[in-house]
């Protein structure tokens, strides 16, 4: 047998079958979420390939390496088709997609006009929204609803609404949302029953982000959470999760420069190079930069952000490389950049005898565009999920997400190519194939 081969093969799960319609449902329209839904439509009019999309462009390598078995992994675990997504959402905003799409800028007209029939048909739902989470939007389409359990019931209702309306067989939530205030959890968090209570109560602790997570699980919808929000890894959202026998997986997209600070530290490790310092800028103009130029939403941003460092280079375990490192964040709004955000990094690090090195990285990046297929992966992974009989935080899908969720007590792994091993390996496992124990390239 093969040295990278595992002795035994695991037993396949008993996955349903992804029939009939899947409905994605994103608290927000804004610039992901209407470039991800343009990006679908056009993929299934043969108008563009998903490109980003690990779901839909990767190979996933089974057996030993001379066994020549390397599918795509859309052809070798059974995801819903693209054809069969049905696409809904709140916006505080925008009526509908293609005047959500307009407004971000995203997109140029030449890619909208062929997609704008649908994308106009796509209608926003009003939004729960309290402007004291992002100062710095004035919700327009916002439902008029005072009580915070109201507010609950009501998106519940809408959730039952758009599954029947639509004839939908499952349903995803993906929050692509404004980032919220920062805050630290209470106890209105800690159990599924305070978190009842305090929704009675208009605790002002809950946020419209917390409100739309209990509607979702309450409605046996997985959940994914791309913001930094306090959202479904509070105690009281992963008690109601294994309760109710639902997915849920966050947090934060990873995009743009945290994408490169995960593809970078690795390798830095891997040589046993040492760091003194990371000092990273964003310039961006878009709905988020405006959002973030306030100190509280930056804060909750600047933690989420911050995290990623220490959990790959293990500075306990590496103090004399990793021990002292000034890594500092910054973001900043420069309203004519729109949504091609600028990373700038400056990372000090020292080699052989101590002597000092510097790398400049300047990623002129978009961030929607980035975070689109992220927006898609997660929808269909988590329906895959769910179908599989999976509930709770999926931590095979820290890949996609900058301050992942843990599932256990360890804290999850930063390190993107452990993050792609455990993705692939999941899938593996639970179509009974043997895991790959080392690096691959497939």
């Amino acid at each position: 047998m093969p040295q990278d081969a595992p002795s035994s093969t695991p037993t396949a799960l008993d996955i349903a079958p992804a029939t009939g319609k899947l409905g994605v449902l994103t608290p927000g329209l804004g610039a992901v979420a209407s470039t991800f839904i343009a990006g679908v439509v056009a993929a299934r009019q043969g108008l563009t390939a998903p490109i980003g999309s690990v779901s839909q462009m990767a190979h996933i390598r089974l057996g030993a390496r001379d066994d020549d078995r390397n599918p795509l992994i859309r052809e070798f675990v059974p995801l819903a088709e693209l054809d069969d997504l049905v696409f809904g959402g709140w916006d505080p905003i925008s009526a509908n997609v293609l005047e959500a799409a307009r407004t971000a800028g995203v997109l140029e007209e030449r890619d909208l006009a062929p997609l704008s029939a649908e994308l106009e048909g796509i209608v926003g739902m009003d939004a729960v929204f309290d402007q004291r989470w992002v100062k710095k939007l004035d919700g327009v389409r916002v439902k008029d609803i005072a009580s915070k359990w109201d507010q609950a019931q009501a998106l519940i209702a809408d959730i039952e609404r758009f599954r029947t309306e639509n004839d939908c067989d499952r349903l995803v939530m993906v929050w692509c949302g404004s980032t919220e205030a920062y805050q630290e959890p209470s106890a209105v968090h800690d159990t599924v029953e305070a978190f009842e209570a305090g929704l009675r109560a208009d605790d002002e602790n809950i946020s419209p982000s917390q409100i739309y997570v209990y509607a979702a699980l309450m409605s046996d919808v997985p959940f994914a959470n791309g913001a930094p929000n306090l959202s479904v890894d509070l105690p009281c959202m992963i008690e109601l999760a294994g309760t109710r026998g639902v997915p849920i997986a966050g947090k934060d997209f990873k995009t743009g420069q945290t994408l490169m600070k995960t593809l970078l530290a690795p390798g830095f490790k891997a040589r046993m190079l040492g760091l003194r310092g990371w000092y990273s800028t964003n310039i961006l103009g878009n709905r988020d930069g405006e959002v973030l130029d306030d100190p509280e939403n930056f804060k909750t941003k600047e933690v989420s952000k911050l995290g990623v460092l220490d959990t790959i280079l293990q500075p306990e375990s590496y103090p004399e490389l990793y021990g002292e490192i000034d890594h500092v964040v910054r973001i900043n709004y420069y309203p004519p950049r729109g949504d091609n955000k600028e990373g700038w990094d400056n990372i000090d690090i020292f080699g052989w005898l101590g002597y000092p090195m510097q790398i400049k990285v300047d990623f002129l990046c978009r961030d929607s565009i980035l975070a689109a297929p992220i927006v898609l992966d997660l929808a269909l992974f988590l329906d895959l999920a769910h179908r599989a009989g999976q509930s709770g935080v999926q931590e095979w899908l820290s890949f996609y997400l900058k301050a992942p969720q843990a599932a256990g007590e360890a804290e999850a792994e930063h390190d993107l190519f452990i993050q792609q091993t455990k993705l692939k390996n999941t899938l593996r496992e639970w179509m009974g194939e043997q895991p790959v124990t080392h690096s691959e390239a497939g």
